[in-house]
C-alpha cells in the first residue's frame, strides 16, 4: 500500500488574473507531479496531491477567496524557488463535505 505524506504549506498566495482565473503559487518540491488534483470542503483548508505520495496541506483560506474556489472546475498551480518558476500545472478541483487526513497519512512540517 502507498504512504502519502502530508506537508503543511505555510506560505503560498492564491491570486485571480483578469479573467477571473485562479492561481495558487507555493514552494517547489524536488519530486515530480502526476495526476495532481485538490480536495476542497469549501472552508479555511485544502488538500493539493501532488502524485500518489506527496500532498500539501494549504491552511486558513481567506474567506474573501473560499466562495471563488467553489466556483471553478481546476486552478493553476505555480511551483516557485529563489524567485524562479520551476514548474506549473493545471489542478482539477474536486470538492467534499470533509477533507480526507487518514491516520495513515503521515504529517509532517514543510
Amino acid at each position: 500500500m502507498a504512504h502519502t505524506v502530508v506537508e503543511q504549506e505555510k506560505n503560498y498566495n492564491i491570486l485571480k488574473d483578469a479573467a477571473g482565473d485562479i492561481m495558487i503559487l507555493i514552494r517547489a518540491r524536488m519530486e515530480d507531479v502526476e495526476q495532481p488534483k485538490i480536495v476542497y470542503n469549501g472552508a479555511e483548508h485544502a488538500l493539493l496531491y501532488r502524485n500518489s505520495h506527496s500532498a500539501i496541506v494549504l491552511d486558513y483560506i481567506h474567506p474573501n477567496v473560499r466562495e471563488q474556489l467553489e466556483r471553478t472546475s481546476s486552478v493553476l498551480v505555480v511551483e516557485t524557488r529563489d524567485n524562479s518558476v520551476i514548474r506549473e500545472y493545471n489542478v482539477p478541483m474536486t470538492f467534499l463535505k470533509e477533507i480526507p487526513l487518514p491516520s495513515s497519512l503521515e504529517r509532517i512540517p514543510s
